[in-house]
């Protein structure tokens, strides 16, 4: 800690807007949400207030100084341990009572009461009570409370300046809390007037519909059937104009390194190799995380992942495990490792470990494009020419020729534009009935872990259902594109580009021994290092309904799952560069000529959705378990389970054939 700074805590219950001040007032962007939990470590931020500069700590949210886990005893052993001059304690407006209680134990604290440390209280969420009807008697607060209390609103950022004044007048003092002798309850009933209205009402029917033992598992697969819908189907032309945009620059890209005097086979490689695994990267992965995140964070916004949690809470119970793990899950479907992270919101060290080993078994965005491009060359019925992922000049063509054929191809157009609408929807159950397996799969090795490895049985936690809340579009889009997509798609790139090289490498080097000098150019008699691979590997890959170059691409797309289909790709067509598909009936005929049958792009799903978790993920495991077991444990459990699924699939198939 910097000596010259004043030490701000910044305390309060969970999800009382904590980390919106926090952010407010340091200008950073610490992960902000309307549930539970969102904190899970404390933060540290600098701000300055007439001159004078702060060092503002985030604390985890929590109910009482009572800490049962791991994110409540580091709130509460930084409060008790003397190292913060000042103390900040959010509540929140609607629900002041619960506030209340924790401020008067933290006054209560030897520490704060010896020292006279300086303690605010800031009542965030002023504009949802008023909007309510809720009136709250400030002054007979602080008259009682003798400490300065200051009503806030940190999601529009008003009245920050005059918490940051309070802080700085605050600042050096020495407080009494002899008299602190009030009742939260009694204090409560006395300074705040609730309406009489059915607003409360309104929230009740509400989650009645939202949490009903049917409605609610109805109205979640529904809304995530939505979700994956709107994404599909928006991200279609996106994809194409991004697609033509980045790979017609190749050939500038390439004519610009040879004029500044790069070798043919450098061009090579940084164009086909590097570059053209960013550009695959890029628009593939850009347009459906552009429209999928800014969609997951709306329903963050609006209160409904804690109601989401509660639905699947009776199922988690039934496996011994937690229903907060639902939450985690949520996470995951971001990024494996945010949903690892977030694990920390599980009280029990017991099943915390089981949702860290079976977090993988959600689908991360790194994985969408495979399973994405797997439904739309195999499993949609298209009734046009415009197929999913078809270029923008084809799709025009394709309007052109209906155009100067005259009004008698009218009912064709419309046949047309009817049967992508239903392979659009198709596509969005197929996504959603992959995504309940992998839900199926982490309840079923949940269940598994918990009677074996992970003996117990599941502990009591309070799940808090948040209050509905407006949305604010502008930061719900600031925050999934900046947080969450240009996150997600620079740590892919990040990682692609080098391992476009190690592709193009592989692909070009052959392995020749000791007598020709160990490596040499590949030709074609000389297998690549990329094909010797894969015919290793290809006896266990036909086993599970795959190939060698399927296994070997899923290998090599170990630093970012994202690769993996333009490893398949590359290793097909034997070209040692990552090729470029016009249309997707071209890339449905180069599958179809490697020996794929119906079951082939069925197993390369299942293996998609259970396989080993990307390093970034691997790398948060063993951070958070300080384990390699674990860590081994969270790479075999879904890489077993895809096997054995692959297998039994492809078995099945078989003996179907044989059969019929």
């Amino acid at each position: 800690m910097d000596e010259k700074r004043t030490v701000i805590a910044l305390a309060g219950n969970p999800n009382v807007g904590k980390s919106t001040i926090f952010n407010g007032l340091t200008g950073l962007r610490q992960k902000t949400g309307n549930w539970a939990g969102v904190t899970v470590a404390a933060a540290a931020g600098v701000f300055s207030a007439d001159g004078h500069s702060y060092l503002l700590v985030d604390l985890p949210g929590i109910y009482s100084l009572d800490s049962r886990s791991g994110e409540e005893e580091v709130a509460r052993d930084f409060l008790c341990s003397g190292l913060a001059q000042t103390a900040v304690v959010v509540c929140d407006a609607t629900c002041l009572e619960r506030g209340l209680y924790l401020l008067k134990q933290i006054v209560s604290l030897d520490y704060v009461k010896d020292s006279g440390m300086p303690v605010i209280l800031c009542v965030n969420l002023w504009d949802e009570a008023r909007r309510k009807g809720i009136e709250i008697d400030f002054s007979l607060l602080q008259d009682v409370l003798q400490i300065p209390v200051v009503p806030i609103c940190a999601r529009s950022r008003k009245d920050l300046n005059t918490l940051k004044q309070l802080i700085r007048e605050s600042d050096g003092g020495h407080f009494s809390y002899d008299c602190l002798d009030f009742f939260p309850k009694q204090l409560a009933k006395e300074a705040v007037l609730w309406p009489q209205s059915n607003y409360r009402r309104r929230e009740e029917v509400l989650d009645r519909l939202l949490t009903g033992r049917f409605s609610g598992v109805l109205i979640m697969l529904l809304l995530l059937f939505g979700i994956f819908w709107i994404s599909m189907a928006g991200a279609n032309w996106p994809s194409a104009i991004l697609w033509n945009l980045l790979f017609s620059a190749e050939e500038k890209l390439a004519a610009l390194l040879d004029v500044l005097g790069a070798s043919p086979a450098s061009v090579d490689c940084l164009v086909h190799g590097v570059y053209r695994v960013l550009a695959w990267v890029i628009s593939v992965m850009l347009p459906p995380m552009a429209i999928f995140f800014p969609l997951f964070t709306l329903l963050e916004d609006l209160g409904y992942l804690p109601r989401a949690a509660f639905n699947m809470d009776r199922a988690f119970e039934k496996c011994r495990a937690c229903g907060k793990q639902c939450l985690t899950m949520a996470m995951g479907l971001g990024c494996n490792a945010a949903g690892v992270i977030g694990c920390r919101i599980i009280d029990s060290p017991r099943e915390r470990l089981i949702a860290i080993l079976t977090n993988a078994f959600v689908p991360c965005n790194g994985r969408l494009p495979t399973l994405f491009t797997m439904i739309s060359l195999f499993f949609i019925l298209a009734g046009s020419k415009i197929l999913p992922g078809a270029s923008v000049e084809n799709a025009a063509q394709t309007a052109d020729d209906l155009s100067a054929a005259g009004s008698g191809l009218s009912a064709a157009a419309d046949t047309a534009a009817s049967a992508a609408f239903l392979s659009s929807l198709a596509a969005a159950l197929m996504l959603t009935a992959v995504l309940v397996l992998g839900v199926l799969m982490t309840l079923t090795v949940s269940w598994i872990l918990s009677h074996t490895l992970l003996r117990g049985v599941p502990s009591a936690f309070t799940l808090e259902l948040p209050p509905y809340r407006r949305p604010q579009i502008g930061k719900i889009l600031v925050r999934s594109v900046f947080d969450r997509t240009l996150f997600v798609l620079g740590r892919a790139a990040a990682v692609a580009a080098p391992a476009g090289l190690i592709i193009w490498l592989l692909a070009n080097i052959s392995f020749t021994g000791p007598t020709a000098g160990w490596f040499s150019a590949a030709g074609p008699h000389a297998p690549s290092l990329l094909s010797t691979f894969t015919g290793f590997l290809d006896p266990l890959g036909r086993l599970m309904g795959l190939d060698g170059v399927i296994l070997a691409a899923f290998i090599l797309g170990f630093p970012a799952n994202e690769i993996v289909l333009p490893i398949i790709l590359m290793a097909y067509l034997q070209t040692g560069r990552l090729v470029q598909m016009e249309e997707v009936s071209a890339l449905s005929s180069v599958f179809l000529q490697h020996g794929w049958t119906a079951i082939t792009p069925i197993c390369l799903m299942i293996f998609c959705l259970f396989h080993w978790p990307c390093s970034t993920t691997c790398l948060t495991i063993h951070k958070e378990t300080g384990s390699f077991k674990w860590t081994a444990a969270a790479m075999a459990l879904p890489t077993a389970a895809g096997i054995i699924l692959c297998v039994t699939a492809n078995g099945l198939f078989r003996l179907f054939t044989a059969v019929f």
